[in-house]
């Protein structure tokens, strides 16, 4: 109790370079907690694609609907195929006026007369939509092709390349935190070297002197692990609305109880190792 509130007191005494330690450790936690969304985010989607692979042909202005039955068949009778479902000019519009509701200008601009027909095809396998695909395309009937397995790739590739820059923004602010703290604790470990001097001569035993500067350091990182993790599910939780009417029936994160907590003890357990760390290294350097 009295160690903590030592700590309290060094805290107190020296605030801006406290607040400094905290905004950055907040800073650095608040990209992990963010970087860890987008990434299982994508990951979501990701699967969602796989586990229902999709290409979707448009056909031509004045396309009978024999032939487009034709095709449908020839599709099915390739044992790849788990469903063709087949959509109108009216279903289009459906849709489209569903996904514009709130934005009368584009509603007025479109009609059902101007969207084509189209097929949408389902297979079991993601692996099968080339040759799916394919078969689409030697119709001279299909103006367009939406194949989903592109978008799976691109998908694949954005995500690749957020953990890569995400881990690599982790790595930086980690390091950057870690000398931050560090540097601060030293700093204070230095404006008190003549009460540390008085403390050793009443017979104050090291790990004494040291437990405050070390519960400080895990202060910090606890701190800024919360409070970033608060911060990212707050965004997350704000622009959820807008994500999910922008990706229609796509799932986004799931903020189950689960993840986010799970998610808050590794930061945790990450934000006591970093603060410890980093609060022991400035008590070995400067308090000899």
């Amino acid at each position: 109790m009295k160690t903590a509130k030592t700590t309290w007191k060094h805290m107190r005494r020296s605030p801006y370079q406290s607040m400094a330690a905290v905004f950055m450790t907040l800073l650095t936690f608040f990209i992990i907690s963010l970087v860890a969304t987008v990434v299982v985010s994508l990951s979501q989607i990701i699967s969602y694609f796989e586990s229902s692979p999709k290409v979707t042909a448009f056909f031509k202005e004045g396309t009978q609907q024999s032939s487009i039955d034709a095709l449908a068949e020839s599709l099915k009778s390739s044992g790849k195929v788990s469903s063709v479902k087949f959509v109108s000019k009216e279903e289009a519009f459906k849709r489209y006026s569903n996904w514009n509701k709130d934005n009368p200008i584009l509603l007025e601009l479109v009609n059902a007369d101007v969207l084509p027909p189209s097929l949408e095809i389902s297979t079991y396998k993601i692996e099968d939509l080339d040759d799916i695909a394919k078969i689409i395309k030697e119709s001279s009937d299909v103006s367009d092709v939406v194949f989903l397995k592109d978008v799976v790739s691109s998908l694949i590739s954005w995500t690749d390349a957020v953990r890569k820059i995400g881990l690599a923004l982790v790595i930086v602010f980690s390091v950057v935190c870690f000398f931050v703290i560090t540097t601060i604790i030293g700093f204070k470990i230095s404006q008190k070297r003549e009460e540390i001097e008085i403390m050793r001569l009443l017979s104050a035993t090291s790990w004494y002197i040291r437990w405050p500067f070390l519960l400080e350091g895990i202060f910090y990182g606890l701190f800024g692990a919360i409070t970033g993790w608060i911060l990212t599910f707050g965004l997350v939780l704000y622009t959820k609305p807008f994500l999910l009417s922008f990706m229609k029936d796509v799932p986004l994160v799931t903020l189950t109880p689960t993840f986010l907590f799970a998610l808050l003890a590794i930061e945790v357990g990450l934000a006591i190792l970093l603060g410890a760390v980093a609060s022991f290294m400035a008590v070995l350097r400067y308090l000899k």
